[in-house]
């Protein structure tokens, strides 16, 4: 009696785990059939680390970062006065602001675009043409703060993990990116960059492509995305893995000023 009942408690065991191996087995090969856009890399998956659950808690990074901690504007009134107040160039004059506060004369405003959810701006060093940065602009406040992604995880010299630019605002919080001066030559090529990124656009968003130019900064390059020639959205690309990181909180493309060529 005691072996029927060992035997039995073994099939039953056994079945169970075969269970539950089936269902894991179909749970991991549909999350690697089927990878977000925001979190696909080429030419490697670096296991999902920068997977959607981390873009998606930071959706709220500009609210996180509240009054005056990395934001300008939130601190001496709003620059809008309601929903879509604020044009193009009010979202410049912020980001000039924002700039002017962080006490880095050699940086300027080189792109203004809007976007549905936004304006977004890139920023450059003058002395060397290398960008330095890319901000957000809230469309009803004017609240200027860095943008997450890339910005913040991939730039070695404005980044989080730099020991300058406006991470010193938030206390080396984060710890330092290693003692290597941060430096522009990467090695992934500009042309490396643009063929990485598009094969990420053949596998993700068929239809896509990737423009002329990648602006270099610090680590990473950022591209536009073409769709029938127009803009699509934006992504980036590591300077020294090749990963591939999409744009995905712009929304849809409105409009741009481009101020470096002006």
């Amino acid at each position: 009696m005691a072996s029927r009942v060992q035997w039995t408690v073994i099939i039953l065991a056994a079945t169970l785990g075969a269970v539950v191996l089936v269902s894991l087995g179909g749970v991991v090969g549909w999350a690697v059939a089927r990878p977000p856009v925001s979190t696909w890399t080429w030419p490697f998956h670096m296991s999902g680390w920068m997977g959607s659950g981390m873009l998606g808690s930071w959706s709220g990074y500009g609210g996180m970062m509240g009054s005056g901690n990395g934001c300008y504007g939130s601190q001496g009134g709003s620059l809008g006065s309601g929903e879509g107040a604020l044009s193009l160039s009010n979202a410049q004059g912020a980001v000039e602001g924002y700039l002017a506060s962080l006490g880095l004369p050699d940086l300027s405003v080189a792109e203004v675009m809007e976007f549905s959810n936004h304006f977004y701006a890139e920023v450059e060093e003058e002395s060397t043409g290398v960008h330095a940065m890319e901000l957000l602009v809230d469309k009803d406040t004017g609240v200027v703060y860095p943008e997450y992604g890339p910005n913040m995880m991939w730039n070695t010299r404005y980044g989080m993990h730099s020991r300058s630019g406006w991470s010193g605002m938030m206390g080396g919080m984060m710890g330092g990116f290693g003692t290597q001066e941060p430096s522009a030559d990467m090695p992934v090529s500009t042309e490396q960059a643009l063929e990485y990124a598009q094969r990420y656009l053949d596998a993700s968003i068929p239809g896509t492509q990737v423009a002329d130019q990648a602006d270099v900064f610090y680590g990473y390059y950022t591209i536009h995305v073409l769709n029938d020639s127009e803009i699509h959205g934006m992504l980036s690309v590591n300077g020294h893995s090749g990963e591939v990181w999409y744009h995905s909180w712009h929304d849809q493309f409105v409009d741009m000023l481009e101020l470096d060529e002006a």
